[in-house]
């Protein structure tokens, strides 16, 4: 296979980008630097990024997208929106992914797909308790009784949220928004965003950053890559 596929099966990164690491000259195969981006490589080959060796995930099939808005979370949309699955389809026409629980249609972010069904329930299940990350661009400025009150946990539809971590990173003046932290357990519908609506405030922006220990790196926004053997092992020791 190309170079560049072979890097992002290993879970490196996305395959553009895994082209500048061939590019930048980090790429050896046995032990040659290669700088050729239609390089063909082979399973049997030793490929090092870096003098670190690395080879492809092997068994079900594990990705780390990061969620553009405009797109549901779903395997397919009776209204005809673009899904998660559409933008994962070229590379996996006839693969059965399903996403790892859910991303609003306007909330960007991390989001993994797998194959591995007992996976997907575990990491799922209410009893999991999993932490999740976001960033979140509130109007107005977030003060500190707002951010007691979320972490204590707020009612909804006659429910109160658990208690969460959330604080203030920074807060803007000029245009009157706060950015601000927040890390939640569970995932009631549009959770985060109704927490701020029922302070008054309105999100502008909302990304989910990370799972667990588990970050969002090395894709861009509407791009995806493997996961790494170690990520991998990470979510089933979860």
């Amino acid at each position: 296979m190309r170079i560049n596929r072979y890097l992002a099966e290993c879970g490196l990164a996305s395959r553009r980008k895994c082209e500048e690491f061939v590019i930048r000259g980090e790429v050896s195969v046995n032990g040659s630097v290669v700088t050729d981006l239609a390089a063909q490589v082979s399973r049997a080959d030793v490929v090092t990024v870096g003098g670190r060796r690395v080879s492809p995930v092997s068994g079900h099939v594990y990705l780390m997208m990061n969620k553009p808005k405009g797109c549901v979370t779903t395997v397919s949309d009776d209204r005809g929106r673009k899904t998660v699955l559409d933008i994962v389809r070229a590379d996996y026409p006839d693969t059965r992914l399903f996403p790892v629980g859910r991303l609003d249609y306007d909330t960007e972010g991390l989001l993994i797909l797998t194959t591995d069904g007992d996976l997907c329930n575990r990491l799922t299940h209410p009893s999991s308790e999993i932490e999740k990350l976001y960033s979140a661009k509130v109007e107005g400025r977030v003060t500190d009784d707002d951010l007691a009150a979320i972490r204590r946990g707020i009612v909804l539809d006659g429910k109160k949220t658990g208690k969460s971590r959330a604080r203030l990173v920074s807060y803007d003046a000029k245009t009157n928004v706060s950015t601000v932290e927040v890390a939640i357990k569970e995932g009631m519908n549009r959770e985060i965003r109704r927490m701020f609506e029922s302070l008054g405030k309105s999100v502008r922006f909302l990304k989910r950053v990370a799972i667990g220990d588990l970050r969002l790196r090395g894709v861009d926004r509407g791009s995806y890559r493997k996961l790494t053997r170690e990520e991998v092992e990470y979510l089933k020791n979860m």
